[in-house]
């Protein structure tokens, strides 16, 4: 029988990760966050810092590939995602958790009974919110906020060929900054 596991995919600033933590301590399953890229960098051998950047860059695209050894093999990002799918898939079969993005939903779309979750939120939320919660005091945080998701956005569809954020892709979205994060919490343990 396959574990019951919730993915969570998120905007950046949207309080996905804070919802995947909030859910797991309700259900008193584990989350898996930045305790996957800890895992990562133990196999290979990278650096933390490294993987997680890594993690937020396609290394496709025609001129990507001119430039880089892809046109030899492999890249440094090819390998590191290898790895990540195969974590991502041991953790789910070591029992009911809550993977919070690497693409989890698309990794375990054959191999858990997955709830897949996106979290997303309107522009002013996400940007009073990681000034307030990260502490981010550049100029723009709007800037930030739409640089990373379509980094986010690239690597995705890159890995997956699948289009972050298309409500297709998962079972239900929720707008965390008219929901609230408590909110978007029950409603993921009432699914689950």
């Amino acid at each position: 029988m396959k574990n019951r596991v919730i993915t969570i995919s998120r905007e950046f600033g949207s309080g996905g990760r804070t919802i995947g933590k909030m859910v797991a301590e309700s259900l008193n399953i584990p989350c898996y966050d930045a305790e996957i890229i800890q895992k990562i960098a133990q196999e290979s051998g990278f650096s933390e810092g490294y993987i997680q950047e890594a993690g937020e860059y396609a290394p496709g695209g025609v001129l990507s590939n001119v430039f880089s050894n892809r046109a030899y093999g492999p890249t440094n990002e090819d390998y590191l995602w290898k790895i990540q799918y195969q974590i991502i898939t041991d953790l789910a079969q070591k029992g009911p958790c809550v993977i919070v993005g690497r693409c989890a939903d698309y990794i375990l779309r054959d191999t858990a009974d997955c709830l897949k979750v996106f979290i997303h939120a309107g522009l002013d939320f996400r940007a009073k919110r990681i000034v307030e919660v990260y502490g981010e005091r550049e100029a723009s945080p709007e800037q930030r906020l739409r640089d990373k998701d379509k980094r986010r956005a690239a690597y995705h569809r890159f890995y997956t060929d699948k289009k972050w954020g298309q409500y297709r892709n998962y079972h239900i979205a929720l707008d965390s900054g008219v929901l609230g994060l408590e909110r978007c919490a029950q409603i993921i343990e009432s699914l689950y």
